[in-house]
């Protein structure tokens, strides 16, 4: 079948905003609407089979959609996700030491494979990473011979009968408890979490250190990557980004503010400061300019499904590296060049600070990632053909096929293009989610959850 950025998108929204004392204003088609700070997603996630979609906020709670069952047979329906379960993943904290204010807000998502009927995932916000099961109980334990039903215990002088406890039917009830809580690992705000493929350890990243954990031991954690230089002052970098390779338990990267990213092999070092692999392109003179380093920093990494490629995503562009050649990406797809014009003011708006992510299809055949104005971009590697897409409830009804938007970056400007001074870069697309399986995707605006399918025919 047509790939699907080709053959077009349908539309099903998905709107979460619980209510909250701290509001901010936003101007939308005219309107004022209120929405809360803490209600902006700050992370989307797929799990392993795509049955259920996990968001995260800036007010630490944790939403997980899941896609509908009945509706799986019918393929315009497949993307309908309602919500399954919600839960306060981190609660706002104050370090004493420091006197510093450690937000609630959920940095990163990351599932655990499906092992038995339950759900595992781990949540973090710049300090505390947390282990959530998520499970279904349907059934109720009557027939207590020590206790009556509402919990009261009874008196021993009137039992006079022994009973054996029943399990009775009760409305489906979703529980997400904490198992476990992994504090006191990283001094500097976590950037990232990814779990092992030996499913038995992850890593975590902040600024300056990645250590790597069991997760089954919550107290300790071992440092394998520390770029802190004995003077502060000659910090030079920082870490943005690390994920371990899908296949090889041995092998992770990790991006730099310096658009480097370093392939790491646990096995050659048991602190991997000196990297394996070292992935860096050589500057074009020719673009060289006083934001040269700002947007050369790269904001996401990711591996290919299959562990030959990885994606990383600086301000400007997308690239794609084979991992077995260092000095130059194999593809380079610009996101939205437009804005090079534009950096004077996007550095004064603090914009070009912005994190975009990045992810890929099933197949590893095409790309997305996000933009401003709401847009997002998908690109096709294997036709080396891409589109830019807008999520706005202008433009999105159910069922209805996206259309393909363009920018106007100067001279006349046609019908259907937008011109490039009017973009809104208080609209942003920074985190987006692709279906392991389908061609379904999320994709989150500020407090808005958009997801779309392949168009069905």
């Amino acid at each position: 079948s047509a790939l699907l950025v080709y053959k077009g998108l349908n539309c099903c929204e998905s709107v979460y905003s619980p209510s909250s004392q701290e509001h901010i204003l936003r101007q939308e088609s005219g309107l004022q609407i209120c929405m809360s700070r803490s209600d902006i997603i700050s992370t989307v996630e797929f799990n392993h089979s795509g049955e259920l979609l996990a968001t995260g906020d800036k007010g630490g709670r944790v939403v997980i959609f899941q896609q509908e069952t009945e509706n799986k047979s019918q393929p315009q329906c497949r993307s309908e996700y309602n919500v399954y379960s919600t839960f306060q993943s981190h609660e706002p904290e104050f370090d004493y030491l420091k006197s510093l204010e450690i937000e609630e807000k959920i940095n990163k998502i990351r599932w655990l494979p499906q092992k038995n009927a339950a759900q595992f995932l781990l949540s973090t916000n710049d300090k505390t990473i947390k282990l959530w099961k998520i499970s279904e109980r349907d059934k109720r334990p009557e027939g207590y011979n020590l206790k009556e039903e509402d919990g009261r215990y009874r008196d021993a002088a009137t039992i006079t009968t022994l009973r054996v406890p029943v399990f009775r039917p009760m409305d489906l009830m979703v529980e997400a408890s904490p198992r476990r809580v992994f504090v006191n690992g990283h001094t500097y705000h976590i950037n990232s979490i990814s779990v092992n493929s030996d499913n038995e350890t992850y890593l975590s990243a902040d600024d300056l250190r990645i250590n790597l954990w069991h997760l089954e031991i919550t107290d300790r954690s071992f440092n394998v990557v520390d770029i802190k230089p004995a003077n502060m002052e000659e910090l030079t970098e920082v870490i943005t980004a690390a994920e371990f390779h899908p296949h090889q338990c041995n092998t992770f990267v990790y991006s730099s503010s310096k658009g480097t990213i370093r392939l790491c092999d646990m096995r050659a070092s048991a602190l991997c400061d000196k990297h394996s692999k070292l992935f860096e392109e050589p500057e074009d003179p020719s673009n060289r300019s006083f934001f040269s380093e700002i947007i050369s920093s790269i904001s996401d990494v990711k591996f290919s499904h299959n562990g030959r490629y990885m994606m990383t995503r600086d301000y400007l562009s997308v690239k794609i590296w084979d991992l077995n050649m260092e000095n130059r990406p194999v593809e380079t797809y610009q996101v939205h060049e437009y804005l090079r014009s534009k950096l004077c003011s996007l550095y004064e708006n603090d914009c070009i600070f912005d994190k975009f992510e990045c992810c890929w299809n099933g197949n590893d055949s095409v790309v997305m990632t996000g933009s401003y104005n709401n847009f997002f971009r998908m690109l096709d590697r294997s036709q080396r053909r891409d589109v830019t897409l807008e999520a706005s409830r202008e433009s999105c009804k159910a069922r209805q096929v996206l259309k393909p938007r363009r920018v106007c970056a100067g001279g006349k400007r046609k019908k259907d293009e937008i011109s490039v001074d009017s973009l809104d870069f208080n609209k942003k697309i920074l985190h987006t989610a692709w279906h392991p399986q389908e061609n379904i995707i999320a994709v989150a605006t500020t407090n808005n959850l958009y997801i779309f399918q392949e168009k069905v025919n």
